[in-house]
């Protein structure tokens, strides 16, 4: 995997990569970021179903976003990391606040990272927990 040393620059890289443009949408904010965990926070208002629930849509892509991030700070910079499954299982409803993301490593192999997800409440009450499966390929060229 990746050099052992994490850049000092990590959330500024972050910034510079930005969240992708539906990571825009949702406004996901990563709060700290290195080889052991990535946080990321995300507001309820504006990201729910139409009965005002935080939507699990939202709860995926936090997710996804999270894990994606930690699986690439692992892996050597001529390698790139892309999500092949992810599983949430939602535990509560949230109707206001922001919820907070938490990756953890799950398995980090030569070819397939494997990332937890937990996703809490403003109170750290779990609303979702998540796993993600990334693959790590060389980046086209």
């Amino acid at each position: 995997m990746g050099d052992d040393a994490v850049h000092d620059d990590v959330l500024d890289t972050l910034t510079q990569w930005g969240v992708g443009a539906l990571g825009e949408k949702l406004g996901i904010e990563f709060i700290s970021a290195d080889r052991e965990r990535v946080v990321a926070t995300m507001p309820v208002e504006g990201n729910t179903q139409p009965v005002g629930l935080l939507h699990g849509g939202a709860s995926a892509v936090l997710a996804e976003s999270l894990g994606s991030i930690h699986g690439t700070l692992l892996v050597a910079p001529e390698s790139v990391v892309v999500g092949i499954d992810l599983n949430c299982t939602h535990h509560r409803s949230v109707t206001a606040g922001h919820v907070r993301g938490e990756s953890l490593v799950l398995s980090a192999g030569r070819t397939v990272i494997c990332t937890e997800i937990r996703i809490v409440d403003d109170a750290d009450r779990p609303v979702c927990t998540a796993r993600l499966t990334c693959l790590v390929r060389p980046v086209a060229k």
